[in-house]
């Protein structure tokens, strides 16, 4: 049976002291000996698992074929943002879950296929895109994360005048401020926001809707309009300790970090302050990428505290390993209970509570139990809080009718519509935070809604 083609990487013991980019890519051997384990199944259920719906088997045969120019025109008729989603897409829990070869054996690793066709483009020039004839109308897209970039592409694509606006200083969403460098390099978003913006896509920065102009008045002014704000607002557990000095939601450390680039100061004006014992609380993704970048800015141990197990870490499982690689202390069936409180408002220290699996909650996961008598104090001058995420309220200042749930995400039907017709909305801002890859089906979907609703 084959065998896949292993990855090249930084030495753990190299990559902790830089942030560039870990994972290495694969040759052009690797890639067509990759591709060359494709059974090219009569009914492959690869694509089934892609939410946008790539025609895997077409791009890897032409891989098969060394034809890299035919693959990633396969990939970007459905995905304008390959070399993103070729890094940070979770494939081992969508196309690559699903493929025939690893009932037996190991997967087809998709995403490193989709990520060398993507390097491999722009290595020897990044061609043109077709656009439409001019359809005369306008649509506004809120927010150029994953979501909004990919509504936006396929938007221009069919012919649509199409305006992004931003609120932060650059375009990307998370994936510019959240995402570090050594996972996803930002040139190489840079790269795929400027694919769209040769579509004839027009972007405004510095732009915060809900404040310089309402929704209200985005619906006047446009033809529709698709929400794409994600989820920025950061989660807090609410215990004792969490005002001290040194306390971050990972949102600030990572924006801080990555968007104004923390890590290369004085180069640039931001500073972070980052300690010598940092716990990072959570144990999804970002809580890994809070971790490693802190590691990376030179703290002597950086612990997760999460309090499940490692079975049900909810990162993807390459993220964990090369956490632990790089020395990532987890400290795993522990809970925060209070911070404690050192001078002039520092910290001192976490107090924590043991905890034990129980029965399974409403997400099918044992619920985490305090273990009662097992409070302990782990070392801490540095606090990251990566509890998760909703959407910030200001888009709805100013808007009247647009339907939201308790939690605060948008209420849309099963086709991307909101409350207010000709507006749209998908990603984090319908879901609560989610996968990169989720947000741009949800973009998808709603484009081709939009489409729907002017051409009647």
């Amino acid at each position: 049976m084959s065998v896949t083609q292993e990855m090249p990487e930084q030495p753990a013991d190299e990559r902790i002291h830089n942030f560039e980019e870990v994972a290495l890519g694969y040759t052009e051997e690797q890639a067509i000996l990759e591709a060359e384990r494709c059974l090219e199944c009569k009914k492959p259920k690869c694509v089934e698992g892609c939410p946008v719906n790539i025609d895997i088997p077409g791009f890897v045969s032409k891989m098969k074929e060394g034809n890299f120019e035919e693959a990633i025109g396969v990939i970007k008729k459905t995905n304008t943002l390959p070399a993103v989603c070729g890094r940070v897409c979770p494939q081992e829990e969508q196309c690559e879950k699903l493929c025939i070869l690893g009932k037996k054996s190991e997967p087809i690793s998709i995403g490193r296929l989709e990520r060398f066709c993507a390097d491999r483009e722009r290595e020897s020039g990044v061609k043109d895109p077709v656009v439409a004839e001019p359809t005369g109308k306008k649509v506004a897209i809120v927010g150029t994360g994953p979501a909004g970039l990919t509504a936006a592409s396929d938007l221009a694509k069919a012919g649509y005048s199409v305006t992004m606006f931003e609120a932060l200083h650059e375009a990307g969403g998370v994936l510019i401020y959240g995402i570090p460098e050594f996972r996803l390099p930002k040139a190489i978003v840079k790269e795929e926001v400027g694919y769209i913006m040769k579509l004839g896509a027009e972007l405004k920065v510095d732009y915060v809707i809900g404040r310089i102009k309402t929704l209200d008045q985005l619906e006047d002014e446009f033809d529709a309009v698709f929400l794409g704000t994600g989820a920025g607002l950061p989660k807090f557990m609410g215990i004792e300790g969490e005002n001290l000095n040194g306390v971050y939601s990972a949102n600030e450390f990572l924006t801080r970090v990555n968007l104004m680039k923390a890590y290369r100061f004085p180069e640039f004006d931001t500073p972070i302050k980052c300690g010598s014992h940092v716990i990072v609380v959570g144990g999804g993704n970002v809580a890994m990428d809070a971790a490693r970048s802190a590691l990376r800015l030179g703290a002597d141990e950086v612990s997760i505290v999460y309090r499940r197990s490692d079975e049900e870490l909810p990162a993807r499982r390459e993220e964990i390993e090369h956490a632990k690689e790089e020395g990532i202390v987890f400290r795993l069936l522990n809970n925060p209970v209070r911070i404690l409180e050192g001078e002039n408002m520092s910290i001192n220290g976490v107090e924590c509570i043991k905890m034990e699996l129980g029965e399974p909650d409403e997400s099918g996961r044992r619920r985490p139990v305090p273990v009662e008598g097992s409070e302990h104090v782990i070392d801490a001058d540095i606090v990251i809080i990566a509890i998760g995420t909703s959407p910030n309220p200001i888009i709805f200042d100013g808007s009247k009718g647009l339907e939201v749930t308790p939690w605060g995400t948008i209420v849309v039907n099963e086709a991307g519509m909101t409350s207010l017709e000709g507006v749209c909305a998908g990603g984090d801002a319908v879901t609560g935070a989610a996968t990169v890859i989720s947000a741009m089906g949800a973009g998808k979907l709603a484009a081709q809604t939009i489409d729907d609703h002017l051409s009647k």
